[in-house]
């Protein structure tokens, strides 16, 4: 099975984008922005589809580790030290995906500038050029929110970027980025636009659903989504671990093993939309908080509906809270149109949740866990079969996390 990583990478960003937008109160879609200004300076300089793609998906993915940066700042004031591993995590994490050509430092340098006040103190022509151009699209873009730019203040915009060149990046980047800035490329970065620019400037990049970067990065978006909440660091993680785990005890192929583990790491993709203070809440939701928390799934199915050829992952993920007799959501689905892995993965969505410490209940044994999941399977919500598999295969992690396969089988 072949994936679009294009597409699937543009989905990727919008879930960048609405943590930058929530922690740092970068604007929104700024990523995309990034990635199609590095896509169009790529083009400029005349690079061939696989380095178009590195740099562009370099520059959607820019602060991907983001969620890890902020989570380190709560435990360290060093916040320069923070900013290191930021660019150290970031480079670490877009490294699994599939690319066709070499990215590296792309991301690791994407906050040095000409004049050596970076992270890591570097100066022009010490660090890769891509990172160079992937820093002006990304500094002058939340300096300048280029999608809010009218036209009649373009020559003022390009003079403060002239002037500011090496605070930005380096001159040789910001003079690339000079010549491709226009009229026509800041309409481009509008709001209303930018899905249509990434679209048009990414060239088409698929990669086999069984190639390690894929199930890696699958991994690392997981970790993304876990990151939104210091209550739920490794639900999505355990969940797609927990899969893969099955699979293996069910005699999966390895494309069938890795379409599986994709569906459950994208499964709560939708929840990155949720907001912090209801993810967190000590206590019981009320009616208003739960129906804007169940509004995950929605979102879920519609961001991977982006991606084509994906419907198969795409309802397997975002059917997880359905149940057997309809009582589930969003679609209220019966079981005969729950194939077995959207079944099975509501099933590990539960155990998870169930077995992990919460704001209002702690961590559960295995045998406590499985008790209330018995309880589900009478009463008609979930698969009693897989229950029972569970049951078995689950038992020996009772009170602790399952490995990842990303180190040990792929």
């Amino acid at each position: 099975m072949k994936i679009a990583m294009d597409k699937l990478c543009i989905v990727f960003s919008r879930a960048f984008d609405v943590i930058e937008e929530e922690q740092i109160g970068a604007s929104e879609r700024h990523s995309m922005r990034v990635a199609a200004l590095c896509a169009k300076m790529g083009k400029k300089l005349g690079f061939d589809a696989d380095a178009l793609s590195g740099i562009a998906t370099c520059g959607m993915f820019h602060d991907n580790a983001l969620t890890e940066y902020h989570l380190s700042m709560q435990n360290d004031s060093s916040g320069e030290r923070n900013m290191l591993l930021h660019c150290e995590k970031g480079q670490e994490n877009v490294s699994w995906l599939p690319f066709r050509t070499k990215i590296d430092g792309f991301i690791l340098f994407h906050h040095e500038c000409g004049i050596g006040t970076g992270p890591f103190r570097r100066r022009d022509g010490e660090f890769p050029f891509e990172a160079a151009l992937i820093a002006a699209a990304d500094a002058c873009d939340v300096d300048n929110r280029f999608q809010a730019v009218p036209p009649k203040d373009l020559p003022a915009l390009r003079s403060k970027i002239d002037r500011l060149a090496d605070t930005y990046s380096t001159r040789k980047a910001i003079d690339v980025l000079l010549e491709i800035l226009d009229e026509e490329v800041l309409e481009s970065l509008r709001d209303e636009n930018i899905s249509r620019t990434l679209d048009n400037d990414l060239p088409r990049w698929e990669a086999d659903i069984t190639e390690p970067g894929v199930i890696r990065a699958a991994g690392f978006l997981a970790r993304v989504i876990d990151y939104k909440s210091q209550f739920t660091q490794k639900h999505t993680s355990q969940i797609a671990n927990r899969a893969w785990l099955m699979a293996e005890s069910y005699g999966y192929n390895e494309e069938n093993k890795a379409s599986l583990f994709l569906a459950a790491s994208l499964h709560d993709i939708g929840k990155i939309k949720t907001p912090i203070e209801i993810l967190e809440k000590q206590g019981k939701l009320d009616d208003r908080e739960f129906k804007i928390i169940k509004n995950h799934v929605a979102y879920t199915r519609s961001m991977l509906n982006e991606v084509p050829d994906f419907e198969l992952i795409t309802n397997r993920a975002a059917n997880h809270h359905e149940k057997l007799d309809g009582s589930g959501y969003a679609l209220g689905t019966n079981a005969e149109d729950l194939d077995f892995d959207s079944r099975l993965i509501a099933c590990l969505d539960i155990y998870q949740a169930v077995s992990e410490p919460r704001p209002y209940h702690d961590a559960r044994s295995h045998e406590e866990t499985i008790s209330i999941l018995r309880d589900m399977a009478e009463k008609g919500f979930i698969d009693a079969d897989i229950v029972k598999d569970v049951d078995s295969v689950m038992a020996e992690y009772s009170m602790q996390n399952v490995p990842s396969p990303l180190d040990e089988k792929v």
